[in-house]
């Protein structure tokens, strides 16, 4: 298990309660007092408030999990899932944007494309990653490798983890909007199996940019969405500080999203999230992409484009009754 250094407020009674039971362990070592009896209570009682407090949590409170910092990015499970991964870089325009990575690896002895959005983990490297936040030249990147998954007859693998394309002046100028709808068009009409997993946020164009795939797999507590929580309240309610008011009219868990058909199957993570235990949630994720990746690879390529489209014109379609 992976100890939280940072601790969300509703983790808190958790966080004190291991504390303590680590105390009690250190002090059991090598003394003649035996705490065993008390550790093993506090162990039972933090497992019961933990499952009380997951059982039932807030749309607010799955935004900020998603955003936990120790939560596992994109590289973690690059390094867990994939062999001989060779990385791809630059749009061979303008620019390396290593908020997006990317490259050829094996899945499961498998040539496959991998990519996937990477936020930083400190100040430096969240300034090299630009905090996950891709820019146009990211997105021609990820486009210039569709073309060669495509050329190449590779299945593509995507982990979703963003709170947006980068919005400022230098990208718009750079083209931002046209660089995620081309992305959305070609692949469309990939006619190799595809597969997003949203592991952690999912926000707006440039989750999308490059969530069209034949399939989309939600971590249990990650969020996908039009627009992130903050930015929504900021245009209805003109107060960014709303986020947890937009949270729950958003419906934007993976539950809510399974229900509306949206997302195809949401990858069960560890006790108390993915951030307790990497290697958990990898091999959760690695079960489903291993499952979902063989039944399309049943399909004709003709039989894969066809396949998306009817998955996305099938969203938002809706009656009503007069």
């Amino acid at each position: 298990m992976t100890k939280p250094a940072h601790a969300l407020d509703f983790e808190r009674p958790i966080i004190a309660l291991e504390s303590k039971i680590a105390e009690l362990k250190e002090l059991s070592g090598g003394a003649r007092v035996d705490f065993s009896d008390e550790i093993q209570k506090l162990e039972k009682k933090a497992k019961r408030l933990q499952a009380e407090i997951f059982s039932d949590l807030s749309p607010w409170q799955t935004v900020q999990l998603a955003r936990h910092p120790n939560r596992p990015y994109t590289l973690d499970y690059l390094g867990r899932l994939f062999t001989d991964f060779f990385e791809l870089e630059g749009d061979r325009r303008f620019a390396a944007d290593r908020a997006i990575v990317a490259g050829f690896a094996r899945f499961d002895g498998e040539p496959v494309l991998v990519m996937g959005h990477q936020k930083g983990r400190g100040t430096k490297e969240n300034m090299l990653r630009n905090f996950g936040m891709p820019r146009p030249e990211g997105y021609r990147k990820a486009r210039r490798l569709f073309d060669l998954a495509e050329r190449f007859r590779r299945p593509v693998l995507i982990f979703i983890d963003t709170p947006g394309a980068y919005p400022g002046i230098g990208a718009e100028e750079r083209g931002q909007a046209e660089a995620i709808a081309t992305n959305l068009e070609v692949m469309s009409s990939l006619s190799v199996p595809s597969i997003s997993v949203v592991i952690g946020e999912g926000a707006s164009g440039g989750a999308l940019g490059l969530g069209v795939t034949n399939r989309i797999l939600m971590l249990q507590y990650a969020w996908y969405n039009v627009i992130s929580p903050e930015s929504c309240s900021s245009i209805l309610y003109r107060d960014s500080t709303q986020g947890k008011k937009s949270a729950e009219a958003l419906k934007l868990t993976a539950k809510d999203l399974a229900g509306f058909g949206i997302t195809d199957e949401i990858v069960a993570e560890p006790e108390g999230g993915a951030h307790r235990d990497h290697d958990l949630v990898a091999e959760n994720v690695r079960v489903a992409i291993r499952r979902h990746l063989a039944d399309l690879k049943k399909l004709s390529p003709d039989q894969l484009v066809v396949d998306r489209y009817k998955k996305f014109r099938a969203m938002g379609v809706f009656t009503a009754e007069e």
